[in-house]
């Protein structure tokens, strides 16, 4: 006798997924089809706006993307003329990015239409289940955090995709 199946709708991880899939996508057709970008430089060009300058490194950190992905769409948004890289008074190595007035003024622009559709879809809670939600994603990003640091999980080998065995 096999165990019952248990439907994916039943895990947090997949409905909030589904929920940005759906949600998002309103997101994405505002940077690809209106602003000429792409999501993760729309999370780039977000991230610079409210921190300001900096480091690429740093930069990939506070927008949770690895650094060869944050590379690739520095480089697309500076050929954009969103972003500019600049080195620091006596320190050639050091890069910093921040964006460029055009830069600001897209996220200007864009940003109260993220928002508008961020306050459409939480006008579904009331005041109080929407704070409630609130806490509740504070705790489940902490506890996901803590998670992560202590997970002892492999690593996919990417020189081998696809491939099973030796």
């Amino acid at each position: 006798m096999s165990a019952p199946r248990r439907p994916l709708d039943d895990l947090l991880l997949y409905r909030l997924s589904r929920l940005i899939a759906v949600g998002g996508s309103m997101v994405i057709r505002l940077c690809e089809g209106r602003f000429g970008i792409t999501r993760r430089e729309w999370r780039l060009i977000a991230t610079l706006a409210s921190r300001g300058e900096l480091s690429s490194s740093q930069l990939a950190g506070h927008a949770q993307l690895d650094r060869a992905r944050t590379s690739k769409a520095v480089g697309s948004l500076q050929a954009k003329g969103l972003l500019s890289r600049t080195h620091p008074a006596g320190d050639r190595r050091q890069v910093v990015l921040g964006l460029t007035a055009r830069g600001q003024a897209l996220y200007d622009e864009l940003f109260p239409l993220v928002a508008q559709i961020n306050g459409e879809l939480m006008a579904a809670l009331d005041a109080d289940t929407a704070a409630r939600l609130d806490e509740a994603l504070r705790l489940l990003q902490a506890r996901a955090e803590r998670m992560a640091g202590e997970a002892d999980l492999p690593k996919a080998d990417r020189g081998r995709r696809g491939a099973a065995g030796g």
